[in-house]
């Protein structure tokens, strides 16, 4: 009897553990100012090792269920970790951790702006855990609201006009969608009589309220996520905000709303039979090509890495009408690809925040032999460019590689060209900024150090996006905990 009740409050001491950890740190960081960086630093630490135990207990045992408080669905809260759950909780302890320390130091000679960021950096890892463990369809609306709130509050960190029409923006279309998304919950709820996604999964029919609840809920989660042609809002903040803002919001932060919807197409719409998978993969194809070319006309470093997260979130859509047949290669395919992408992307997105330090811009015409000077950080955007790019050895080739996969086993050859062709535009736009940091600059400019931490920062991120496609077997071992793409529209509980 003492064992059974050890077990049961470790297990519930492992699920819960990487909410808390950033939200107690959160709280901390905002009473204690003065030791706010400590507290972020210590709080992520935690969070990784939270995540790290509980990832060997979920390959031996199975998904993980835990009923907040002992109330169980549908009156409580339920928290449910899957192989689709802790691989993205892995992203985000691996991804924040990194861009953690490059705050600390970032931050350090800007006293009223690191008091600022710990705690809503906090928060917004608060929220996005939250989000990937919830298993009720309006407490992944809180999560969400969360996540969204202080991720605009995050951009508008860098102060001045541009910065704060760019939160601006962001924080209205948050709100726009987070709005839509809540909408639909209400119509599932009168039309159901449950929140819980298990309970939905199993009572869920073709009726109109079904309808209109697919298209306000996908609308505004579709906005939040930034796919073509919803992007408009993306680049001004991701391009304006600090680095390590700039970093977390097209890492990770894109990924909760994507992640969100996938989650509702898995277990509530997918088996509906509903006909908008080509659909929503013209809106990836349009993104894989239409960003990948406002990125190559960008003359900002960091706008151009901006309009290459929009080409980047195309492909994960590409997944949903390559896995109409039932094929789960493409769903992991796209999965492998967000956490290479959000890997990659936020070494790039700190690379960019070196280059813009040490120069005091980031026109990309006048990086002027940089790589002679910060050649990590060059190192670090180039390692991350190859695996934009899908090139082999890296976690974006693999994922890539799945799609591909995915597309010519059915003879989707127009899906595989757009794969293709995304990654020769990406290749241009990379090879674009590598040529210009070789290239002396008509424009002298004075230089100011870049810190060591901030470079090796950048450089580890893009280090592991490579070292995710040379170790591929633990990866798809973690994604296959539950079978999360088996594509069932029922959900066994707890």
């Amino acid at each position: 009897m003492t064992s059974t009740l050890e077990a049961a409050l470790t297990a519930r001491s492992d699920l819960i553990a990487p909410v808390l950890a950033p939200l107690v740190g959160a709280l901390l960081s905002f009473l204690l100012r003065r030791w706010a960086m400590p507290i972020g630093l210590i709080s992520i630490i935690g969070l990784v090792l939270a995540v790290l135990m509980l990832i060997p207990e979920a390959l031996a045992t199975g998904p993980r269920w835990l009923a907040v408080g002992g109330w169980e669905a549908p009156l409580g809260i339920v928290l449910h970790a899957d192989g689709l759950s802790l691989a993205m909780l892995f992203m985000t302890a691996a991804v924040g951790l990194a861009i953690s320390l490059y705050a600390a130091v970032y931050f350090h000679d800007q006293p009223s702006r690191a008091w600022s960021f710990w705690p809503l950096w906090l928060l917004l890892l608060t929220g996005l855990n939250a989000l990937f463990l919830a298993a009720d369809i309006f407490n992944l609306y809180v999560t969400l609201e969360l996540l969204g709130l202080s991720a605009a509050a995050l951009t508008a960190l860098a102060g001045g006009a541009d910065a704060l029409v760019g939160a601006m923006r962001y924080l209205l279309v948050s709100l726009l969608g987070s709005l839509a998304y809540l909408l639909g919950v209400a119509l599932l709820y009168h039309a159901y009589g449950t929140v819980d996604l298990g309970l939905l999964a199993d009572r869920i029919a073709g009726l109109p309220a079904t309808w209109a609840a697919l298209g306000l809920m996908s609308a505004g989660l579709l906005l939040k996520t930034a796919l073509f042609p919803l992007h408009f809002w993306l680049p001004p903040a991701h391009s304006n905000a600090p680095a390590p803002v700039s970093a977390a919001l097209s890492a990770l932060v894109v990924k909760g709303s994507f992640y969100l919807w996938l989650r509702l197409w898995l277990e509530l719409f997918g088996g509906l039979g509903l006909g908008v998978e080509t659909f929503l993969g013209l809106l990836g194809a349009g993104a894989v090509i239409w960003g990948s070319l406002q990125a190559l006309r960008q003359t900002r470093l960091k706008l151009l890495v901006a309009y290459s997260t929009v080409a980047q979130i195309g492909y994960l859509f590409l997944a949903f009408p390559l896995a109409l047949g039932g094929a789960t290669t493409a769903w992991t395919g796209a999965i492998y690809l967000a956490v290479s992408h959000a890997l990659a992307k936020a070494a790039m997105f700190l690379a960019a925040g070196n280059l813009l330090r040490f120069g005091g811009h980031d026109r990309i015409a006048d990086l002027d032999r940089v790589v002679q000077r910060l050649p990590l950080s060059i190192a670090a955007f180039a390692l991350a460019g190859v695996s934009i790019m899908g090139l082999p050895p890296s976690g974006g080739f693999i994922g890539k590689w799945l799609l591909l996969e995915a597309a010519l086993s059915q003879g989707r050859w127009g899906w595989a060209l757009v794969i293709l062709l995304g990654g020769v535009l990406a290749a241009t736009y990379v090879f674009k900024v590598l040529g210009y940091a070789f290239t002396q600059s008509e424009t002298p400019h004075r230089a100011r150090p870049v810190p060591a931490v901030m470079e090796w920062a950048a450089l580890s991120l893009a280090a592991s996006a490579i070292l995710l496609g040379l170790i591929v077997a633990p990866p798809l071992a973690l994604l296959a905990i539950g079978e999360p793409f088996a594509m069932a529209t029922g959900a066994v509980g707890p």
